[in-house]
């Protein structure tokens, strides 16, 4: 049976859901992942009100849509970071407050365990999103970094994390981390070291998202292989590489969609990423989620990358073989 091709709704929050929702079902989606903003999907609405979830689902089946992950991203990311500024534009007024940054990152912490009770009350089993870090900002050790330091960030992130965790087992729903700059997990070997800090436990794993990997010079495929049975999502997301001798892959403080960049996203199939490869690892880690497209190209109208994309994921996916190609030929016993 082929993966769900699901839209990822973050990047439409300025619309209702009703009109995307119709949007997506004339494009050819099977469902949405209901980001936690706009009016897409309200923590506190599903936890407060009995019928908020149904209604949901109600909604999303008049189009004939499902949902099997809702993301927030944009309260994870405060559970660690240094907060400044730039965070009271992402987040609520209520998680805001006064903006005391431990004030902010508990109280994005308490939202993310009611995200968990959330999803449950929604019935899906993942909850997508970002977790901070404390020490992304040190990324090139100057002046020095030391060993203490980095190890300090990693406890700060499981000291954060494993209490949040510990209510996502309660409800058995699964937290997927995007790996992305910015997080405490951007690549192989600190996804590696995230996971050694929570002990191992099995509901922290990733939401796959090639892109990320890709203009850093991350293999996509081989994440997969290292943590086939964390891969708990997958967001379909190309990128290109666009070298000119002058920008650096570090972004050059120049904003997306300027030509001037080094790298920037794509639509789906317009990028560098070998997606086939992709759907290969993905059959051989026996995923078998969705396969949601996270639409981000400042150089396509939006509404033609999304119909574009939606078609183009349900091509490229595919089954894994319950044979080998060659089995009609193996010596049978006489």
């Amino acid at each position: 049976m082929p993966r769900p091709v699901t839209l990822f709704t973050g990047q439409w929050a300025d619309l209702p859901l009703e009109t995307l929702a119709a949007k997506a079902t004339s494009w050819g989606y099977d469902g949405l992942e209901l980001a936690c903003w706009g009016d897409h999907f309200d923590v506190g609405r599903a936890l407060a009100e009995p019928g908020y979830c149904q209604s949901r689902h109600d909604l999303l089946a008049r189009h004939g849509l499902k949902v099997w992950a809702i993301s927030n991203h944009l309260v994870g990311q405060c559970v660690c970071d240094p907060i400044d500024a730039r965070h009271k534009a992402i987040l609520p007024a209520p998680l805001w407050g006064e903006g005391d940054p431990e004030g902010v990152r508990r109280r994005c912490a308490e939202e993310m365990k009611r995200t968990a009770r959330a999803a449950s009350k929604l019935g899906v089993k993942v909850v997508n999103g970002f977790t901070g870090s404390s020490i992304w900002h040190r990324l090139y050790f100057f002046p020095p970094t030391s060993g203490a330091e980095i190890d300090a960030g990693y406890a700060d992130f499981a000291a954060r994390w494993n209490p949040i965790c510990d209510v996502f087992d309660e409800v058995g729903v699964r937290f997927a981390l995007e790996v992305h700059p910015t997080e405490i997990a951007y690549d192989v070997p600190t996804a590696r070291r995230a996971l050694a800090a929570l002990g191992g436990r099995s509901t922290f794993g990733f939401n796959f998202d090639p892109s990320h990997l890709f203009w850093q010079g991350v293999d996509g495929v081989r994440f997969i292989d290292a943590f086939a049975d964390r891969i708990y999502h997958c967001h379909i997301k190309d990128a290109a590489l666009t070298p000119n001798g002058e920008a650096s892959i570090l972004g050059s403080h120049l904003g997306f969609g300027e030509a001037r960049r080094a790298w920037d996203f794509r639509s789906p199939g317009r990028g560098g990423i070998d997606f086939e490869e992709v759907v290969r690892a993905l059959n051989r880690a026996r995923y078998s989620g969705p396969l949601s497209v996270e639409w981000e190209d400042s150089g396509m109208d939006r509404e033609h990358g999304a119909r574009e994309a939606a078609s183009f994921v349900k091509r490229l996916d595919f089954a894994p073989s319950g044979r080998a190609f060659d089995a009609a030929f193996e010596k049978r016993p006489s």
